[in-house]
C-alpha cells in the first residue's frame, strides 16, 4: 500500500514542478511558445552571454527598444546587435527585423522568452526586440557575443 502512496505522491510532486516551471532547466516551457520562424534560436550558452550582455548595455544606456525604434535605428544604419524575442504573437510584427538586419550586416539572434529580454534590458516590462550599440565599458562582453551571433547566423551565399 505505502509503495502506490508514495508513486502517486512522486506524481504529484512532479506535475507541481511542471506548473511551478521550477526545473533548472528554462526550457520546456518556453520553447513550446517560440515561433517556428525564430531562427536561429539561442542555446543555452548563448543566451547567457546576450542577456548579460543586454544588461550592461542597459546600465550605458546604449540601447534600442522596441520594434519602432530598432527599426528606425537600422534604416539610419547604426550598427550594433539585434536580440529578437522568439515567444511574440503574431510574429508578423517582427518578421521583417531580420530582413533589415541581414541587409545592414548587423547580427541578430532569437530568444526563446519576451520576460527575459525585458528583465535584461532593465524593464519591467516585456520586450520584443532590443538593440545594443558598443560602447567602451563593456566592449570585451559585446565582441565575445557578436563573435558568437555571427556564428550561429543563417548564411545564405
Amino acid at each position: 500500500m505505502s509503495d502506490k502512496k508514495e508513486k502517486k505522491e512522486k506524481k504529484e510532486k512532479r506535475k507541481r514542478e511542471e506548473d511551478e516551471g521550477d526545473s533548472d532547466d528554462d526550457g520546456p516551457k518556453k520553447i513550446r511558445l517560440v515561433s517556428p520562424i525564430a531562427n536561429p534560436l539561442a542555446d543555452k550558452k548563448l543566451l547567457k552571454k546576450v542577456l548579460k550582455c543586454v544588461k550592461a548595455a542597459a546600465k550605458e544606456k546604449a540601447i534600442r527598444r522596441g520594434v519602432k525604434e530598432v527599426v528606425k535605428a537600422l534604416k539610419k544604419g547604426e550598427s550594433g546587435l539585434s536580440i529578437i524575442a522568439g515567444d511574440i504573437s503574431p510574429i508578423e510584427v517582427i518578421a521583417h527585423v531580420p530582413i533589415l538586419c541581414e541587409e545592414k550586416n548587423i547580427a541578430y539572434v532569437y530568444v526563446p522568452s519576451k520576460e527575459d529580454l525585458g528583465a535584461a534590458s532593465l524593464t519591467k516590462r516585456p520586450t520584443s526586440i532590443v538593440m545594443i550599440t558598443s560602447k567602451p565599458a563593456y566592449a570585451d562582453a559585446y565582441a565575445e557575443c557578436e563573435k558568437a551571433m555571427r556564428a550561429v547566423l543563417p548564411s545564405f551565399g
